[in-house]
């Protein structure tokens, strides 16, 4: 994996964990709106809008740099949509730079042929 792949998925990584915390505030939000007095909503849904957007060029970028296959980007795109969903493409592409960080090692050792 190149930097520049690196750097993508790094970034990818980084958005979306805040994206998702976003969208949870973004719910309770709404639910308060309903019920309460409460109206945070047009506050919260501007910044969930800018890291949403953020989260979506990041992935572009990230799908073009890593050659994802269709299944992979498309599961990294609805994980952007769904409430807690980021936590989980978080987790994801942690363990998919930890994998890459340890295959170049080896093949940097000469442990695997690359």
């Amino acid at each position: 994996m190149d930097l520049k792949t690196a750097s993508a998925l790094r970034r990818l990584r980084l958005v979306s964990g805040p994206e998702a915390v976003s969208f949870l505030v973004l719910l309770v939000c709404s639910v308060l709106k309903r019920t309460t007095d409460f109206n945070a909503v047009p506050v919260m849904g501007v910044v969930h809008a800018v890291l949403f957007i953020l989260y979506a060029i990041f992935w572009a970028d990230a799908w073009n740099r890593a050659r994802w296959d269709l299944k992979t980007a498309a599961l990294y795109f609805v994980l952007s949509v769904l409430p807690a969903g980021g936590f989980f493409a978080e987790r994801r592409l942690r363990r998919e730079a930890e994998d890459a960080v340890i295959a170049s090692r080896a093949r940097n050792e000469g442990i695997v042929g690359a």
